[in-house]
């Protein structure tokens, strides 16, 4: 009987022993660390041991990928023609894939050196010049069962070269796992390729993880029995415990905010009393307005004092992150976290969508009609939220948010903290408020084009009516073709390379005004005609109202 029990309670100890362990390699400030993990808990942690070794699975596609990035390639889209079992990581029959979404579709036949024309000679001294291991300069060897150090690995991660376009572009991993649930639990911080290949310890089955950095660059790995769709799902609670939340090492175009919008200064004061030099402030002011308030602010250089004939302005010169930060301090609270996280997004989403761009910067007001700006430097604990959740947006759908008033598309601050105190996550509470939209990143709303035929066939007719006035316009060349798509966020707009109109729809005077207006920006891209706003929006006018 003693047996019998002895037995029972030792099966669960053997299934574990034959298990391949879950490890996830972490570069820190103090070294490389070793995790070992259950799915709920850090079992163990010790130095990475050098000996330590993982399969690239598809982790070479990420080589390839850096080479084509950094080679500034132009190599063709892959077309599928339903003639490989492979393609089914790629695209249906009768279409194509990019560089980018093959990366995060993990498309191999995109990256095949042999497509692509690599040479063994020039992969060996690119890689060499970078002092790349061995494994990684020899073009023969970039293969899934080639078995590599995972140290090794960690550092050719860290020197990798296009390594901030990767990142980008591997966030997207994160918001497809799990159908958006790891999003979810992990937020901005994760940017991985996952990988897979046979198990070696048993030829029926498979392992699988991950490898690329966190926001700030850091690069990790993981490995674990299962498959790569797998792993990431089945451990994201526990990822999301135990991995820091860094302050990115790309915090996003510069955001320059006009302070004070609607209460004019009177006059701006140094610590020591005297009236603030124009140009760059450093350290500690006080501000009083003509309505006789006065308020302490700080800056270290990105606040910048200017005079409107007799009156002092302020410019704020953030990048977008810090924005995010410190909008989060102005309008709300970093806690309760969830609530922080689901507003963060709100914000930054709030931004894309409104914001003027000027030049290589974004312009918004510092104001209750938008959004208000704190103007010092934001607190540990917001920049925090606003790492959690870099670079998320919310696309599909207009985002307000409001102090209490909850409505169509607007988020009541209140809602969602009485949501998160009880225990709702954040993208719960944004899918309650914003239904319509889904969680993306800050450069994909314009990544893709949902068509709008009706558009696209009245602009068609409208401009055969319109000739007769363009051809007379200096510059005027009527575009062979072009497409008119869906835009879910930010101001209409023209994508030349792509020759792709985006506009919200047909309905109004203004639509049509919109998708004019744009449609000049193409038709005269190669005369100076087509860079003059002014120019532009008369003959749209022209056009359509006379």
């Amino acid at each position: 009987m003693r047996l019998l029990v002895w037995l029972l309670c030792a099966l669960p100890l053997l299934a574990m022993a034959g298990e391949a362990p879950v490890q996830l390699a972490l570069r820190t400030p103090q070294g490389d660390e070793l995790l070992r993990l259950d799915e709920s808990r850090v079992v163990e942690r010790s130095p990475l041991p050098a000996t330590l070794q993982a399969p690239l699975g598809s982790l070479w596609k990420l080589f390839a990928y850096a080479w084509l990035v950094d080679h500034d390639s132009r190599e063709p889209a892959y077309a599928c023609h339903g003639q490989s079992r492979e393609e089914v990581y790629c695209c249906e029959p009768g279409g194509s894939i990019g560089r980018d979404e093959a990366l995060v579709r993990s498309c191999g036949l995109y990256f095949a050196p042999d497509r692509l024309g690599l040479q063994a000679s020039d992969w060996r001294r690119y890689w060499q010049a970078r002092h790349a291991p061995e494994w990684l300069a020899d073009l023969s060897r970039l293969q899934p069962q080639t078995r590599v150090p995972v140290a090794e690995l960690l550092d050719a991660l860290e020197n990798l070269p296009a390594q901030a376009e990767a990142r980008r572009v591997l966030l997207d991993v994160v918001l497809n796992g799990g159908d958006g649930q790891v999003a979810g639990v992990l937020g901005g911080r994760l940017r991985v390729k996952t990988w897979s290949w046979l198990d070696e310890r048993d030829a029926q089955a498979r392992q699988g993880g991950f490898a690329g950095w966190l926001a700030d660059g850091s690069p990790l790995w993981m490995g674990a029995p299962g498959t790569s769709r797998t792993v990431l799902a089945r451990y994201s609670e526990v990822l999301g415990s135990v991995l820091p939340a860094p302050w990115p090492a790309e915090t996003g175009q510069c955001v320059e905010v006009g302070l004070f919008a609607r209460y004019p200064l009177k006059q701006v004061r140094s610590a020591d009393g005297s009236s603030a030099g124009v140009g760059a402030l450093n350290g500690r002011y006080e501000v009083e307005f003509e309505n006789t308030n006065r308020l302490a602010i700080e800056s270290a250089g990105e606040l910048f004092l200017e005079r409107d004939g007799t009156r002092p302005q302020l410019t704020a010169r953030l990048s977008r992150e810090e924005y995010v930060a410190r909008v989060l301090q102005r309008e709300a609270s970093a806690q309760p976290a969830e609530a922080a996280k689901a507003l963060a997004v709100a914000i930054r989403s709030y931004l894309l969508q409104n914001a003027e761009r000027r030049g290589d910067c974004l312009r918004i007001a510092d104001s209750s009609a938008s959004q208000r700006v704190a103007p010092r430097p934001a607190s540990q604990a917001a920049r925090r939220i606003a790492a959690w959740t870099d670079d998320l947006v919310l696309a599909g759908s207009p985002v307000t948010y409001h102090s209490d008033s909850p409505g169509p598309a607007r988020m009541a601050w209140r809602d969602a903290v009485t949501q998160a105190e009880s225990g709702v996550r954040y993208d719960a509470i944004l899918a309650r408020a914003f239904p319509a939209a889904s969680l993306t990143r800050w450069g994909k709303p314009q990544a893709a084009c949902q068509p709008l035929p009706a558009a696209a066939q009245w602009l068609t007719a409208r401009r055969r009516e319109w000739r007769p006035t363009l051809d007379m316009q200096p510059g005027y060349a009527e575009p062979a073709s072009f497409a008119v798509c869906r835009l879910f966020s930010g101001r209409p707009h023209v994508d030349r390379e792509r020759r792709r109109i985006y506009v919200r729809e047909l309905f109004s005077l203004q639509d049509r005004l919109d998708l004019t207006h744009e449609y000049l920006h193409l038709a005269f891209e190669a005369h100076p005609n087509g860079q003059d706003e002014g120019y532009i929006e008369n003959l749209a006018r022209q056009l359509l109202l006379e």
